[in-house]
């Protein structure tokens, strides 16, 4: 189950510096609030895949229904609710604010995985 892949595992730090680059860098009505949600969910599928040995199709699906959870959490106002709302770190992984246009971000992100999966198969 456990397997180190070397290809999921560069455009996930690829990926991840995109995203921290975006997180300091970038303050605009677009790149920051959508394409960040949009790029991680395809972070998280590719660091699983990066060492894990599982369906590609149920990991972007378990993916997506984890972004969705972390989203749902948000419109609960979990980070006040744990007393976290001071603690930056925390609000930036969890976020602080549900959005529907964060869940439209989440489902072309996954989209784009079941896309590149498929292309990948084909060749």
């Amino acid at each position: 189950m456990f397997k180190f892949n070397q290809n999921y595992f560069i455009a996930f730090c690829l990926l991840l510096f995109t995203e921290i680059f975006i997180a300091l860098y970038v303050n605009d009505s677009f790149i920051r609030p959508y394409f960040g949600d949009y790029l991680v969910v395809i972070l998280i599928y590719c660091f699983v895949m990066s060492i894990l040995v599982f369906s590609k199709w149920k990991t972007a699906f378990y993916v997506l229904f984890f972004a969705f959870v972390v989203e749902f959490l948000q419109y609960l106002d979990c980070i006040k609710e744990l007393g976290l709302q001071n603690n930056k770190f925390a609000k930036i992984i969890i976020g602080t604010s549900f959005s529907w246009h964060d869940v439209l971000c989440y489902i072309l992100g996954y989209f784009t995985i079941v896309g590149f999966e498929i292309l990948k198969k084909s060749k």
